[in-house]
């Protein structure tokens, strides 16, 4: 096999799949209306910088490509909201917790939203370890 039959292969192989997420997009944005996140806090928290990726996304879910990354925060995401909506059963109550400075070491008097916004996957992780281990998860 010459080496430019393989080329195409070998350059699919490097490239991150990209996974078709219309259901994940639609919840993640729903979910941060409630939050009541700007459009330059949820590209940090999908994880991307281009405004343009961003108001395509929202604009057409369904024909939305996500990268196993971005796809990875939303399930973070949704987790931190499934958990706040049980320990706290008041949705207006839950939806306020992100943003209210924290006194719990994780997050150093600042609010668990700063924590999420640092740009990191592993933070959001954190986040969603912390509330989980609150509802006894």
């Amino acid at each position: 096999m010459s080496m430019a039959a393989a080329h195409p292969a070998a350059e699919r192989a490097t490239q991150p799949a990209k996974i078709p997420a219309g259901p994940a997009l639609r919840a993640f944005f729903n979910m941060a209306e409630l939050w009541k996140l700007s459009a330059t806090q949820q590209m940090t928290l999908l994880g991307i910088s281009a405004q343009s990726t961003f108001f395509k996304w929202k604009s057409d879910a369904d024909n939305a490509r996500l990268s196993r990354d971005t796809l990875e925060r939303i399930s973070y995401l949704l987790g931190i909201y499934r958990a706040l909506q049980i320990l706290l059963p008041e949705p207006a109550v839950a939806d306020a917790w992100l943003k209210k400075p924290n006194d719990a070491p994780l997050f150093g008097g600042r609010s668990a939203l700063d924590r999420m916004l640092s740009g990191n996957v592993a933070d959001l992780y954190v986040v969603r370890q912390y509330l989980d281990a609150q509802r006894g998860g």
